[in-house]
């Protein structure tokens, strides 16, 4: 038996993760006196792709998608009040460039969370469930804690994904999330390969192809997408990243959805335009004193893996050609993204959550997962419903402004309605 830090305490919601969008949540929160929330985080202290931290890596998106600006710019807990406290707002503004560093941007959320009374590191939540008779959830942590609340805020997080061939493979493969700790071992091998062909695949790949002639290794990139996309980033394209095209995609039939999701991954999943051309430019000087030893493979999946005596052979299927083919390597990095999984804590509370055909997590547009429509909310696992807005940090406070009015029954943080200037729906 688990008893709670204050039986007689039920909170207004339970935050459970602490990535960037409940983070955002928890900075929103923290001055509404009229709330009483808690934020529950497994780790002891605030990470955010930790692994990747690569010189000059920045977001792809601006400072003003920060954990509070779009929903309040007062707020104390903005990045540009972040940069005055650490007396660096002047060399941000003479630098003018409005994307931080992925490493500053992480030195941020530390801040922030640092500031926050409502977050609960070393918190593993292992169980939650819900009492129909009082309609509180109790939320049971491996510390033996347990916090009652009358909802939930879901930020679990998309955790590294790894295709079917590769899982259990053996060796020393990575995630292209675990790469900085492990990038020395990495160049003393003799051959790498990196699969995948977003934002983290160019980054490593550039970093790698650097310091190909100083290690001497043989460093292949291979994807299945027909080409190295860049991000679109062109400004009408960035309005479907609005509360207007999350109503209009919401409304749409799920199996147009569904359609929409994977058409769509070049509007979020791409790389920065400059970093593609960086890479061309670095290939060009590379080669003029002779060939690179570097392949770069497109339109080919990945089907079949294999590890002995240190080595990885790995099937691929070119697409467009049907042929299949095979290569080599000592190293392997698997830029793969990340997916949602459901946490296995929400078992018990199975019954009161919604599903789609697919059984994907029935997402309303208030972010609700639950039976009642209001009791439950999800941060970033919603592509198939809130379309590319989803894992877009820019979008994160307005999510959280539509969380707080469910949760307030009121907005203290006003919630535009309409910003596009083009029209989605006829």
């Amino acid at each position: 038996m688990t008893a709670p830090a204050d039986p007689g305490e039920v909170h207004d919601f339970v935050g459970i993760g602490l990535g960037p969008f409940n983070l955002g949540l928890a900075c929103l929160t923290e001055p509404l006196t009229e709330l009483n929330g808690v934020f529950l985080e497994a780790k002891p202290d605030f990470e955010w792709h930790a692994g990747m931290f690569l010189d000059g890596a920045h977001l792809q998106t601006p400072f003003l998608s920060d954990l509070v600006t779009l929903a309040d710019p007062t707020s104390p807990y903005s990045f540009l009040n972040f940069l005055k406290e650490q007396g660096r707002l002047y060399a941000f503004y003479i630098r003018e460039n409005f994307y931080p560093l992925r490493a500053e941007y992480d030195a941020y959320c530390r801040w922030a969370a640092n500031r926050l009374t409502s977050v609960r590191f070393n918190s593993t939540v292992t169980e939650v469930t819900h009492d129909d008779r009082d309609g509180v959830y109790t939320v049971r942590t491996a510390t033996g804690t347990a916090h009652r609340a009358r909802r939930l805020v879901l930020g679990t997080g998309t955790p590294p994904h790894l295709p079917e061939p590769c899982r259990d493979l053996g060796g020393d493969l990575l995630h292209n999330a675990h790469y900085l700790p492990h990038r020395d071992a990495l160049r003393r091998k003799k051959s790498i390969t990196l699969v995948g062909s977003g934002q983290s695949a160019a980054e490593i790949y550039h970093d790698l192809l650097s310091e190909i002639d100083v290690h001497g290794y043989q460093l292949n990139w291979v994807t299945r997408s027909p080409r190295f996309f860049p991000l679109e980033y062109t400004k009408l394209t960035l309005e479907m990243t609005s509360p207007d095209y999350i109503d209009y995609y919401h409304r749409l039939p799920e199996a147009t959805r569904y359609r929409l999701t994977a058409e769509q991954k070049g509007l979020f999943k791409g790389i920065d335009g400059d970093l593609i051309d960086a890479i061309f430019d670095l290939l060009y000087q590379k080669n003029l004193s002779g060939p690179v030893p570097t392949r770069l493979l497109t339109n080919s999946a990945l089907t079949s893996a294999r590890y002995e005596d240190g080595t990885y052979t790995l099937g691929f299927h070119q697409q467009e050609q049907d042929t299949h083919f095979e290569l080599a390597s000592e190293g392997l990095v698997l830029a793969t993204g990340h997916r949602y999984t459901e946490p296995p804590f929400l078992a018990p509370i199975a019954d009161r959550l919604v599903r789609d055909t697919h059984g994907n997590f029935d997402v309303a547009r208030n972010y609700a997962i639950d039976i009642t429509g209001h009791g439950v909310f999800l941060q970033n696992a919603g592509v198939h419903t809130h379309g590319i807005t989803s894992p877009d940090l820019g979008m994160g406070a307005y999510r959280n402004s539509c969380i707080i009015r469910e949760l307030l029954g009121a907005e203290p943080y006003p919630i535009e309605k309409t910003i596009a200037f083009q029209e989605f729906a006829v």
